[in-house]
């Protein structure tokens, strides 16, 4: 992990955690495990200012490039549950792979649990759009 631990920055990390502890009903079981892992890094994340996040972190409104060991790539932009549009490769945070990359860096490998089963995923790129979110948003 390039930065030693996820890092989130401190809105998105309160409206993170919201998210995340009114999900915990979800019927799927990929889901509710990848959302119960990802309340465990958040534990040990570190929480930054805005102006202090690096550039190449996956956060709300980041667009990234991943790569699979199985050979596929895939790049989307993480959202809001409410901005989800998998059609335009808009990605939930409330979803497998929005879960799995949230907080990452540019580089990193991580190996997640989908509903196709276990995967190892590699980011390969971050970009980053200014539209990051703020924690008095709606849920």
């Amino acid at each position: 992990m390039k930065y030693g631990n996820l890092l989130i920055e401190k809105r998105e990390y309160v409206l993170l955690k919201r998210y995340m502890n009114l999900s915990g009903y979800h019927k799927d079981h990929t889901l509710r495990k990848s959302v119960k892992t990802l309340l465990g890094e958040l534990d040990s994340a570190q929480i930054c200012d805005d102006a202090d996040m690096p550039k190449d972190v996956i956060r709300f409104n980041s667009t990234s490039t991943i790569v699979s060991k199985n050979g596929w790539h895939k790049k989307f932009r993480l959202v809001l549950p409410t901005a989800s549009d998998v059609k335009n490769d808009k990605i939930s945070i409330l979803t497998p792979m929005g879960a799995a990359v949230m907080g990452y860096a540019e580089g990193d490998t991580i190996t997640w649990e989908f509903p196709s089963g276990e995967q190892q995923l590699t980011i390969e790129k971050v970009e980053q759009e200014n539209l990051h979110i703020n924690a008095n948003m709606v849920l």
